[in-house]
């Protein structure tokens, strides 16, 4: 059987929480550590339309309006990555939506609190990392192999 591991870009957030916490420099070692190339970041303060915008998918759930409010409380932190099977590693790194029930070591465990101040978002598969990643940053704003402007 051959590898199945391939190079794949993902998208990421430190959320408000974790940025008002000082928590944004260990955030980012922690991902370096694992693996992650940062292609890009870009610290930024969404306004409501954005953040509405943004988390459209969850429009109809009952925790839309808290997310919009938290997700606008303070500046967050996106960062586009690579790596090998970048989005199903970034789950893993991440940890359970559920800070109090993620893994020890997991960034959601050691700077998380619980459901909605969990630290980081992550994008939960390929497609909706390049949706995402297309969201907060244009092709020239990516910095890899394959993305060096000539």
């Amino acid at each position: 059987m051959g590898d199945r591991s391939r190079m794949e870009e993902t998208l990421t957030i430190i959320k408000p929480d974790a940025v008002r916490a000082g928590h944004t420099g260990r955030i980012i070692a922690h991902l370096e550590d694992a693996g992650f190339t940062v292609q890009a970041i870009r610290r930024l303060r969404l306004t409501q339309a954005q953040a509405e915008a943004f988390y459209a998918v969850h429009r109809e759930r009952p925790f839309f309006a808290d997310l919009v409010a938290f997700m606008t409380s303070g500046p967050a932190v996106a960062l586009a990555l690579s790596r090998e099977n970048a989005v199903a590693r970034l789950r893993d790194t991440m940890g359970a939506t559920d800070s109090t029930r993620a893994a020890p070591g997991t960034i959601r465990n050691l700077y998380g609190t619980d459901i909605q101040n969990n630290a980081i978002h992550g994008s939960d598969s390929p497609g909706n990392a390049a949706i995402e990643r297309a969201f907060f940053f244009a092709g020239c704003d990516m910095v890899g192999p394959a993305r060096i402007p000539r």
